[in-house]
């Protein structure tokens, strides 16, 4: 008989394992990720005051979005996360993919916000 391997308990494994070493501080935020079926999520937390400085989804209706499961709608994300943590003069992040591999959705969103000016 074979075992099922849920996939999201072994994530939050590993992200676990991660947290215990990435952390933000108010000079360094962490940019943390959440992925979901249908969207992505992106926000900029402060570990030491416990505080979300900024934050962007693909549920943002301002992003006028066709489809919000696939690539681009991530890169758009990370391009809006960036430009709004530049806002508040937030310039560079310690990246918390949140257990999940660094590729498609992931990755793309990194790239956006690589490439509207956040550094990590």
């Amino acid at each position: 008989m074979l075992k099922k391997i849920d996939k999201n308990k072994t994530r939050k494994v590993r992200h676990t394992r991660v947290r215990q070493k990435v952390y933000g501080t108010p000079v360094k935020p962490r940019l943390n990720i959440y992925r979901s079926g249908s969207h992505i999520y992106a926000q900029i937390i402060d570990d030491v005051a416990g505080h979300t400085l900024a934050a962007a989804s693909t549920l943002d209706k301002t992003l006028d979005l066709a489809s919000t499961k696939n690539k681009e709608a991530a890169k758009v994300v990370g391009q809006t996360i960036a430009k709004r943590a530049l806002e508040k003069g937030i310039e560079e992040v310690v990246f918390d993919r949140g257990g999940y591999l660094y590729h498609g959705r992931v990755k793309e969103l990194a790239d956006g916000a690589r490439e509207a000016g956040l550094k990590f």
